[in-house]
């Protein structure tokens, strides 16, 4: 009878849906309070000031930070997956271990920006200025896309963005 009861709330937990945003920590977070491991999915940052925070740890998936200015902030270990931070500041920001897939840094400030370990797949870096970026290999920026406009580091390249 345990192993049953047992199961049944263990196929509760893997079919109960993903946790929303926190409210009180999005309000914080937004009006300039440090945020580690806190659950800021889908918060709307765009065009906020937010510079060296510490966020390090949180989920801010699906978060809109557009035009923001986040320099010196850390998302170390992050799960920034879906972000849009198109033309927004993120220099010297630590992304050390942040999970970044499918990340739109359009046309983005990423200068002296920290990457190492970071996972990047399907990132979007075209026109991002990124040439002093630390921590970024061949093999992270292969899983990612770009155009002319982008600046990397030197001897490092990246994938044309195919348009559809």
């Amino acid at each position: 009878m345990k192993r049953i009861v047992l199961a049944l709330l263990a196929a509760s937990f893997i079919s109960a849906p993903a946790m929303a945003q926190n409210a009180t920590q999005v309000s914080r977070a937004q009006n300039g309070a440090n945020c580690p491991r806190c659950n800021l999915f889908q918060a709307d940052f765009n065009n906020r000031t937010l510079k060296n925070k510490n966020f390090a740890g949180a989920r801010l998936r699906q978060s809109d930070m557009g035009l923001g200015i986040f320099n010196g902030t850390s998302f170390a270990g992050g799960d920034l997956r879906d972000i849009n931070g198109s033309a927004a500041l993120f220099g010297r920001v630590n992304f050390s271990g942040a999970n970044l897939t499918n990340a739109n840094f359009v046309g983005a400030y990423l200068e002296h920006a920290n990457f190492k370990g970071a996972i990047l797949n399907g990132v979007n870096f075209s026109g991002a200025e990124m040439g002093s970026a630390i921590g970024l290999t061949q093999r992270q920026l292969d899983q990612t896309c770009g155009d002319e406009a982008t600046e990397l580091p030197r001897g490092l390249r990246i994938p044309v963005c195919v348009v559809h």
